[in-house]
C-alpha cells in the first residue's frame, strides 16, 4: 500500500499527525488516544498497513 493512501485513510477516520520523526511519523486517534508509528517509506507492506489500521481502530 502506498504511504499516501494509508495516510488518506487515517485522515478520513479522524486520525491526525502528531509529529514527524527521522524514520517514522506518529499518528494519533483522538477518540481512543492510541498513537502508532508509520514508517516514512513510499511503499508500506500490506501486513504492516493492516496492523497500523487495526491498532488505530480504523475500519478497513
Amino acid at each position: 500500500m502506498k504511504r499516501r493512501e494509508l495516510e488518506k485513510r487515517l485522515r478520513m477516520a479522524g486520525c491526525y499527525l502528531k509529529r514527524e520523526g527521522a524514520a517514522h511519523s506518529l499518528w494519533i486517534n483522538p477518540h481512543t488516544g492510541v498513537v502508532e508509528a508509520v514508517p516514512r517509506h513510499t511503499e508500506i507492506k500490506e501486513p504492516l498497513a493492516r496492523k497500523i489500521l487495526k491498532s488505530l481502530e480504523v475500519e478497513e
